[in-house]
């Protein structure tokens, strides 16, 4: 059985964009173009979650033939 620390962190790191621009399109981080803008605040979470999910799988224990 094998895990997958990349996809793990590459999960991490997609789940950390998402969290960043789900907070600039609530306009609760300030100082870019992206703050106030209800796209991010929609596209950010969908974002996260799929950072989410890559950790999942990236955590999961595989059978390994």
């Amino acid at each position: 059985m094998k895990r997958s620390p990349v996809q793990v962190a590459v999960g991490v790191v997609v789940f950390a964009v998402g969290l960043v621009w789900t907070l600039q399109g609530l306009g609760y981080l300030a100082g870019s173009a992206m703050t106030g803008v209800t796209t991010w605040a929609v596209v950010g979470p969908v974002v996260a979650v799929v950072g989410v999910v890559l950790i999942v799988r990236g955590l999961r224990r595989r059978r390994v033939p």
